[in-house]
């Protein structure tokens, strides 16, 4: 699979004209709990030529390929990667942390990943897990049948919120690194065992309720609720991602 992930990526690069800077996994198979059948999420940043950059109407800041049972391919411009970047956004800060690196051979993100600790601003992406966890919790994980990785969505953004708020740092992006804040072995019990679980099921494994997971987000999920507004914000000049984004685009 990682010849036909390079292969792609080189094939949109002729195809659309573009640079990618930088090319990751993103979803269950970097944060470490992925099951058989889980696919391939590849996630990459681009640029393109200079020009593109100096006309009037807005070009399009987004490219997808169908997606398919093995394969979900997607990337953002350096523009619009930039801007996300400014304002904390959760996503890319996974994304330039991510263990499985497919492309990563121009220093466009190890620059970023340098300036992370400056532009991150606990507040706003503390906010952002605190409602990804809500959300799953409340529209997911109600009733008799639940699907196994919606479980692990939910804890792995209630601990990413929960490390911002004690940790006042930019979390880790893989589950078995944040799981570390908790140290109630009932906890670390139920979360191996459903762990176990998911390696030999797919990926739309239902599961009952388990009450020590459920009870320890409701209780983790109201403490981050109280908390994450005495956190700092973080506003930031432009200044240096302008000179990344002309430096990128220039090459």
């Amino acid at each position: 699979m990682l010849d036909t992930i390079k292969q792609k990526l080189l094939e949109l690069e002729a195809d659309k004209d573009i640079r990618i800077l930088y090319a990751c996994e993103s979803g269950s198979r970097a944060w470490g709990f992925p099951s058989p059948d889980s696919d391939y999420d590849v996630r990459f940043i681009y640029a393109r030529p200079v020009d593109d950059y100096l006309k009037i109407n807005e070009i399009r800041d987004v490219i997808d390929l169908p997606v398919n049972e093995v394969l979900d391919i997607g990337g953002w411009d350096i523009r619009k990667v930039l801007k996300l970047f400014l304002k904390s956004n959760g996503a890319l800060y996974e994304w330039l942390q991510s263990p499985i690196v497919y492309r990563d051979d121009h220093g466009f993100a190890e620059e970023l990943r340098q300036l992370m600790p400056k532009y991150f601003s606990l507040r706003a992406c503390g906010n952002h897990y605190l409602a990804m966890a809500l959300n799953t919790l409340h529209n997911d994980l109600q009733g008799e049948q639940l699907k196994l990785k919606r479980y692990f969505y939910a804890l792995r953004s209630a601990l990413a919120c929960k490390w911002i708020i004690e940790r006042q740092t930019v979390p880790p992006m893989e589950f078995n690194l944040l799981r570390v804040l908790v140290d109630d072995l009932k906890f670390q019990q139920a979360v191996d065992g459903l762990l176990e679980i998911k390696q030999v099921s797919n990926e739309k494994t239902l599961v009952g309720p388990n009450a020590v997971l459920s009870d320890w987000l409701k209780t983790t999920l109201d403490n981050c609720k109280e908390t994450i507004g005495t956190v700092a914000s973080n506003h930031q000049q432009t200044d240096e991602l302008d000179a990344i984004f002309r430096k990128y685009i220039l090459q």
